[in-house]
């Protein structure tokens, strides 16, 4: 049996199969991919890895099956897809992940050829588990599979609790030893089992969806967070297209690897040197959801590639210049989770006037942004609003600091 301090969980101990584990290359790698990406530059104290997390979603795993009562094979496997849920993040956590997977087809869930083979699949085949099973766990198949990734899933349980305690925003606060205590398999009426919170824990959950709402625009969507994981995206498609890296390689650094990768590179070398220096681009436009055009969140990588070619030719500026960063629409997977009232399996949506609400702050939080660099945020954002078609009076002031503009002169065109 390994101990391991923990800020968060205090001890924890690993044993059996995720014992063996913790030493695998693959596992050891996430000692060097940052759970929270570019966040450090908001919160300097938000270092912390995707390795500490890992152990602390094969904690509360481990406590989790010991209140539910599963044990030997089975719990074997969950405890290793535990430990090994997060082997396939590339490095950045998920900033680069649209990219990788708009070339390989990939997610980071996706890790059925990192189990089967090396390190991992031997420890895996020494301890008669199936690596393809354990993957689907990964994946959140099945209703075990919910227990590592759903909506109920020990990973979120562990994320909202260490990242506000490493960035000190007092927001991300759950009661985590109550969730998995209170979670219970029932049959769901169609003959399989379903993954819910006992009877009595509407609040227990609601307080998963308050969480993750109260973090997401104070670190998960920060303004400087934003910026700089979108020029690090731009970094890592310029090195794609400039050198013989491929986006499978670019999945298996670490975040010191593409740093490393991206300051050597003639063509990313400015914008290593920027985000090394925090010499970070400035926001040109900040617009609300619904001052957006239809057109434009329906967008994907090839139409807004177009769009920011199109806003730098209006600026004058090279489009290296340039970033349009549109998030993906606002989602809620929590508001799904299953909740037992009454002897009734309910979904949460249904049960709960809280996820209608938090619905709505989670689509008044969604910001589309246009970044450049600080000499030419006048000219782009006047040309990113004329391009996008995008309301004047719709367009967020409060964190445009960068940005000596007003709004008549936007709609002037001045």
């Amino acid at each position: 049996m390994i101990t391991v301090k923990d800020t968060v969980h205090d001890h924890i101990e690993i044993d059996g199969v995720a014992a063996d584990l913790i030493d695998t290359p693959a596992v050891q790698r996430l000692r060097h991919v940052k759970q929270l990406g570019t966040v450090q530059l908001v919160y300097p104290s938000a270092n912390h890895t995707r390795f500490e997390h890992s152990l602390g979603v094969y904690h509360l795993a481990s406590r989790a099956l010991g209140h539910l009562g599963i044990e030997g094979k089975r719990a074997d496997r969950i405890e290793a897809a535990a430990m090994l849920h997060d082997v396939g993040h590339g490095p950045f956590s998920h900033n680069l992940e649209s990219l990788t997977h708009r070339r390989t087809g990939k997610y980071h869930d996706d890790v059925d050829e990192l189990l089967a083979t090396g390190a991992v699949g031997a420890v895996l085949r020494d301890r008669d588990l199936d690596p393809e099973k354990i993957a689907g766990l990964v994946a959140g198949e099945g209703p075990y599979g919910g227990l590592v990734s759903g909506e109920l899933d020990v990973d979120r349980m562990d994320y909202l609790v260490r990242d506000a305690y490493h960035t000190g925003v007092p927001y991300g606060t759950i009661d985590t030893e109550r969730f998995v205590r209170e979670l219970t398999f029932v049959d769901d009426g169609t003959g399989d089992d379903a993954l819910v919170l006992d009877e009595g824990n509407v609040q227990t959950a609601e307080s998963l969806l308050l969480a993750r709402a109260l973090m997401n625009p104070v670190v998960y969507t920060h303004h400087v967070a934003r910026i700089s994981k979108a020029m690090l995206r731009r970094a890592a498609t310029d090195l794609l297209d400039a050198t013989p890296t491929t986006a499978a390689e670019l999945r298996r650094m670490d975040d010191h690897d593409f740093l490393a990768a991206i300051r050597s590179c003639p063509e990313t070398a400015e914008l290593s040197r920027r985000y090394d220096e925090r010499d970070l681009y400035k926001l040109a436009v900040w617009a609300e959801y619904d001052d957006v055009p239809e057109r434009v969140h329906e967008a994907d990588h090839g139409a807004e590639t177009a769009l920011e070619r199109e806003i730098a030719e209006e600026a004058g500026v090279a489009r290296r210049h340039v970033i349009l960063d549109v998030p993906p629409e606002p989602s809620m997977r929590e508001s799904t989770a299953r909740v037992t009232v009454n002897g009734e399996v309910r979904r949460l949506e249904r049960q709960s006037p809280l996820v209608s609400a938090l619905r709505t702050v989670q689509r008044n939080q969604w910001r589309l942004g246009v970044y450049a660099p600080r000499p030419a945020t006048d000219r782009v954002g006047r040309a990113a609003a004329d391009v996008l078609g995008l309301d004047p009076d719709g367009l967020v002031a409060e964190v445009r600091g960068a940005m000596p503009t007003t709004l008549d002169e936007f709609r002037d065109g001045a």
